[in-house]
């Protein structure tokens, strides 16, 4: 029996489906572990299928190239080194499992399979996979240590189970995304778990960007009496080894770091630089192109760019028509400067007159109405598209969550693009953001620190400029009602009566309430965005397109 145990935590960030690029990282991680003198090294839940690879697990050439990585790695550990702990798809009979295996002396020594498939919000892993038994302890030289798999630890059977088996420290795998207010429900779910069972746990995450989710890492530590043995950081890849010491009362990890986390608005500004860098890059696209109009949501996003990829990736891109001020003109300039990207302007006076020209024959008798306004949408979304397929960025969108929920966007106009970091994010908070950058440059943005959004933009009423002396709030109420009648609605389910007696009018709530429901047809064909509340458009959000049902209780 041993008694002390150096467990390195691989805090890394895996692309879902890159098999072979994952176990290379992998092997990258193990020799670091052995640098720093670890006996075993854990990774976080599929680390090499890559989390969450829904529906790739349902393929036999995908599974096939996960079980020869897992015989590859383990075939490896047989030279002596650091013992792994690494999450994969498994198959044993007609079903499969997400697993979690240990390698050691050149063999796969155990497996162990989640018992608590998540299907709520963003998961749906009882699409794809079975759950496991109640397990046991896997014995590794002499200390029995518990592999709860993630979801596995958000309630209490499992942890009991291996603990009533014997279990003498937990390592827990995980794929946990991150959005507002994770880090306390995370670690709160954690403190549960150790104070039943009475023992310490070692939680290992993923870090980066998948689609919609954005990964944040933050592994951490607690010993039995519940104190924070270590915490990694957020939003970086590390790996790091800490030691653990049995006494007579168990095992206790000796001084580790413990950095503090980044959290509000700088949280939020990582979580979407993040999910932009990661979606952008693991496609493999050498850039971004925006339409930068002058507004507050355009300009957010461009820093959002250059924090990702630096002012040499971004392409900015003015396109005036007879409505737009010299102000936005000015005020896009300015940004694009401070920035130092490239910025072209492109007038769209002729295609929007020749697309009117061509349908006057139609529309001569009719009066000008929105129609207009979203030809010249479409002119400046099919301009950013054929500059994308000119030189390969992807294009951007720039849409608010507020925007979104109420259909304030055009479809194939604005909306054009592959993806939007700001579209989980209401208008209030992208203003807010907005001042909190200028004043703040976080750790590994590539962008200027300083004024990145030109003061007027922030201080300048907000208009689409589609007409003459156009406002938004022509159209919408004032952003700081509609933003608290949209979270009430989307995020809190509320009913429109409880939403009234917060202090809004009625008949704007039921309206803001008729504008979601209309608009879902649009968020539907909508560019993925980087999740950042508990309930996103896309993943957690799933509404009939076809809808008749209404809210009746203001009625009452």
């Amino acid at each position: 029996m041993i008694d002390s145990l150096a467990i390195a935590c691989a805090q890394l960030n895996p692309t879902v489906g890159d098999v072979a690029g994952n176990l290379e990282r992998a092997r990258a991680a193990r020799a670091e572990a052995a640098r720093q003198g670890a006996d075993l090294i854990a990774f976080p839940e599929l680390f090499l299928a890559g989390y969450p690879p829904e529906d790739l697990v349902l393929k036999p050439a995908f599974y096939a190239d996960c079980h020869d990585a897992v015989e590859a790695l383990a075939a490896e550990t047989a030279d002596g080194g650091p013992a792994v702990l690494i999450g994969t798809p498994w198959r044993e009979g007609t079903q499969t499992y997400n697993a979690y295996c240990l390698l050691d002396e050149g063999k796969v020594v155990a497996t162990r399979f989640k018992v608590d498939l998540p299907n709520y919000g963003p998961f749906d892993e009882k699409r794809v996979f079975a759950p496991g038994p109640l397990p046991g302890p896997i014995q590794f030289r002499g200390v029995k240590i518990g592999v709860p798999i993630c979801e596995d630890i958000w309630a209490d059977e499992v942890v009991e189970c291996l603990e009533e088996t014997g279990t003498e420290i937990l390592i827990v795998p995980n794929g946990s995304p991150w959005w507002k207010d994770k880090h306390d429900l995370r670690r709160n779910v954690a403190v549960a778990r150790v104070t039943e069972s009475g023992l310490p746990m070692v939680y290992v995450n993923q870090v980066g960007g998948q689609d919609e989710l954005v990964f944040d890492g933050a592994s951490f530590g607690l010993n039995a009496d519940r104190s924070l043995a270590f915490q990694m950081p957020v939003f970086e890849e590390a790996v790091q080894t800490f030691r653990w010491a049995r006494d007579g009362a168990g095992w206790r990890c000796g001084e580790g770091a413990c950095v503090k986390l980044e959290d509000g608005d700088e949280l939020i500004w990582l979580a979407c630089v993040q999910g932009l860098r990661d979606y952008v890059d693991k496609i493999g696209f050498p850039g971004v192109v925006i339409g930068l109009s002058g507004g507050i949501d355009s300009a957010v996003t461009a820093v959002m760019a250059v924090d990702a990829f630096g002012p040499d990736r971004v392409h900015c891109v003015m396109m005036p028509y007879r409505y737009t001020s010299n102000e936005s003109i000015s005020d896009a300039a300015a940004c694009a400067e401070e920035l130092g990207v490239r910025y072209d302007t492109v007038p769209i006076a002729e295609p929007v007159e020749g697309f009117e020209a061509a349908l006057r024959p139609m529309f001569d008798s009719l009066p000008a109405d929105v129609t207009e306004e979203n030809i010249q949408s479409r002119a400046r979304g099919t301009i950013l598209m054929a500059v994308s397929n000119k030189f390969g960025s992807m294009v951007l969108t720039t849409g608010n969550k507020s925007e979104v929920s109420v259909g304030y966007a055009t479809l194939y106009g604005d909306m054009n693009g592959g993806f939007n970091p700001i579209k989980d994010l209401y208008k209030t908070e992208v203003y807010r953001l907005a001042r909190w950058r200028n004043g703040h440059r976080p750790k590994g943005m590539l962008g200027p620190e300083g004024e990145v959004v030109p003061d007027n933009i922030l201080t300048k009423a907000p208009t689409a400029e589609l007409r003459p002396d156009q406002r938004d709030e022509d159209s919408l109420p004032p952003y700081e009602v509609l933003d608290d009648i949209l979270e009430c609605l989307v995020e809190g389910d509320m009913a429109l009566a409880d939403i009234a007696a917060r202090g809004h009018r009625p008949e704007t709530v039921a309206r803001i309430e008729r504008l979601l429901y209309g608009a879902e047809y649009k968020r539907r064909q909508a560019a993925p965005g980087v999740k950042v509340t508990r309930r996103n458009f896309g993943r957690d959000r799933r509404y009939p397109l076809v809808n008749r049902f209404r809210d009746r209780t203001l009625e009452q």
